[in-house]
């Protein structure tokens, strides 16, 4: 089951009713839910406190059965917090399989950098309970990384590998400036716009997290 939950940020709409139409189940935040009906998909979930979504769209959601969980304004989680929770819940509930742990995460890029740091908070505050949160858009995908992943690519595609802990020590290969067993550190930037030089390049995290940043 592919998860994924839609906040209430930048959105291509073109882009995102290629993508949504690829989300088993979609949980949207608030506003989301106008991103969702924007692209031709109408969500499973709609949840937060309910002040973006227009009228029209929340009266086409309830014609349309989703499932609609309001809350108060003044609450101490944020719409997106609700809708991750809300993502990992259904997971839990699903047998164990490949995309088990993963929620994509649209429309938390761009907009206000506060929402944008708190979003990251929150993919941290996930990592460590086992899911792993995709931010993607249509020039991003971000997520985290302890361990090895092989990636796809093309070459001369950028990458940006960036500790999250104090110090992550890497090895990569078919990226164009190698690491051979090198520790970034959180205060560097020598991790910034790495290049595929294959099609194929492998990331692998011996000690501390990582975060990457695949551009399109």
């Amino acid at each position: 089951m592919k998860a994924a939950v839609l906040a209430n940020g930048d959105w291509d709409a073109d882009w995102g009713s290629r993508e949504l139409a690829q989300v088993d189940v979609l949980i949207c935040a608030d506003g989301g839910g106008n991103s969702a009906l924007q692209a031709g998909r109408i969500p499973e979930v709609l949840i937060g406190d309910l002040d973006s979504v227009s009228s029209e769209n929340l009266e086409k959601c309830r014609r349309n059965g989703v499932i609609i969980q309001q809350f108060p304004r003044e609450k101490d989680e944020t719409d997106l917090e609700l809708a991750l929770e809300y993502a990992v819940k259904q997971l839990q509930s699903q047998p164990p399989g490949s995309n088990s742990q993963i929620i994509w995460l649209y429309g938390a890029i761009g907009g206000r950098v506060d929402h944008l740091l708190g979003n990251m908070a929150l993919m941290l505050h996930y990592y460590k309970k086992g899911f792993s949160i995709h931010l993607k858009d249509s020039l991003h995908e971000i997520y985290l990384l302890q361990g090895r992943d092989i990636l796809k690519g093309c070459p001369g595609q950028e990458l940006s590998i960036l500790p999250i802990t104090e110090a992550a020590r890497v090895t990569t290969k078919g990226l164009y400036y190698p690491l051979k067993g090198e520790v970034l550190k959180q205060d560097s930037t020598r991790g910034i716009s790495n290049v595929f030089a294959e099609e194929e390049a492998v990331v692998e995290v011996d000690e501390g997290i990582v975060m990457l940043v695949l551009l399109s």
